[in-house]
């Protein structure tokens, strides 16, 4: 490495997640071209990495706030860029940071470029960026009371604060990522698992919303969370089960819907022994395999408005809290942006006003909190195949920037800590 060439991490190399970065170079000769790149590997020791070129400017220094990447994993000016343009070295990989304990470690490192062979040369520089998902001071504590397996995270202080129930996925394990993140964001946060997290069941044949009923006590229980109701924040299909939630029990003022389906999907809804929705279903003939092994779900579930269907369909106007609703428009999992548009009708039909919602054209799926790596396609547990998210990825990304504000502003405004409370279930 060479001694004068200076690679920064501004305002410092160990951050939050959920921070930008400025990155720059110094010390390089002047309208020197030169590689920058960004290595990672995630907790199931996938590596993904990225590059771009640039020119230094006549002081011999590169800023990617300011200077267009030539070429690489990206084009043009990207602060960024070199975070969300990793890629795993493996197709069909999804970035996996669910431990909330270990910070998420990119190197970054500067190279000369060899013209003649079209690669990166000698290393000139490197510097290491820690990426907590905790800020200091939180706290993080397994819970495993009654039903409920999960984990709570608490930020410092004395509170009251307000208190959000995370339904990362719809999944066995846990993904502690945006839960803690919030956490960070200076909200009581518990995170639970369905089936295949401890001593729970490896799957499950049908959901009950009172096991979500005793999550919402164990949460409102908390010793900094004050007497207002809770929030409540989903992806994917425990959208559906969001909805659910909010339109049947009590104590639930907010809720963040993203890219999940106005229907109950999958499994049977019960709540007290009674069910209250059956599942819509997936029509397996629908799906479209793309060259890569990747599948198109978009169009294969069987449609929530067939008179046959409608008794699955969330019966929203129940809700007393207000909605956040968030689609993807160029999501290939599902058609979130017409099941945004159908509840939006519903309660407008039905005189409500409870509800905003915010869709983004070019955006996938898997709308995360900021600056972790886009993901084209992973492994999907229902399908048992690869299946692609969708999204062009500098408009993914830049959804996930607006996106990750505008959930925290929106629990914020919508969650008091002190406000009254709906005591009674609404069935």
């Amino acid at each position: 490495m060479s001694s004068q060439v200076r690679l920064r991490l501004l305002p410092r190399a160990r951050c939050l997640f959920d921070e930008p970065l400025q990155v720059t170079v110094a010390g390089l000769r002047s309208q020197q071209v030169v590689a920058l790149r960004a290595r990672a590997t995630d907790e199931k020791g996938v590596v993904f990495s990225s590059s771009a070129t640039y020119r230094a400017d006549g002081s011999g220094e590169v800023d990617l706030g300011r200077d267009p990447s030539l070429g690489g994993s990206y084009v043009g000016v990207e602060p960024m860029g070199l975070l969300r343009a990793m890629r795993a070295d493996a197709v069909h990989k999804r970035f996996q940071k669910t431990n909330s304990l270990n910070p998420h470690v990119v190197k970054f490192s500067v190279h000369e470029v060899e013209v003649e062979v079209e690669g990166e040369g000698r290393m000139l520089a490197e510097v290491a960026n820690e990426r907590l998902l905790m800020a200091d001071g939180v706290s993080r504590r397994p819970v495993k009371e009654g039903n409920i397996r999960g984990v709570l995270f608490t930020p410092p202080g004395e509170g009251p604060f307000p208190a959000v129930l995370d339904l990362y996925t719809f999944g066995g394990g846990l993904s502690e990522k945006r839960t803690s993140l919030l956490a960070s964001r200076g909200f009581v946060v518990l995170t639970v698992a369905l089936y295949g997290h401890d001593d729970m069941p490896r799957n499950i044949k049908e959901v009950h919303l009172d096991y979500f009923e005793e999550a919402i006590e164990v949460l409102k229980k908390q010793d900094k969370v004050g007497s207002g109701g809770v929030g409540v924040i989903s992806l994917s299909k425990s959208g559906d089960l969001a909805l659910s939630i909010a339109s049947y029990l009590p104590h639930v003022d907010a809720t963040v819907w993203i890219n999940g389906c106005s229907a109950n999907t999958a499994l049977p809804l019960y709540y007290k022994k009674k069910l209250i929705l059956p599942p819509l279903m997936v029509d397996f003939k629908k799906v479209v395999v793309t060259e890569s092994g990747a599948c198109i779900t978009k169009d294969a579930m069987h449609s929530p408005w067939a008179e046959e269907n409608k008794a699955t369909i969330v019966p929203i106007e129940r809700a007393k809290g207000r909605f956040l609703f968030v689609a993807a428009e160029d999501d290939l999992n599902w058609d979130s942006k017409a099941y945004l548009d159908q509840m939006v009708e519903r309660l407008t039909r039905h005189g409500k006003q409870n509800f905003e919602s915010v869709s983004y054209p070019e955006a996938g799926h898997y709308l995360e909190p900021p600056y972790g790596p886009y993901c084209p396609s992973s492994f999907h547990g229902l399908m048992g195949k690869p299946v692609a998210w969708g999204g062009e990825p500098r408009a993914h990304a830049a959804a996930e920037v607006h996106l990750w504000k505008k959930i925290q502003e929106f629990f914020r405004t919508q969650l008091s800590c002190d406000g009254s409370t709906q005591n009674k279930a609404k069935l």
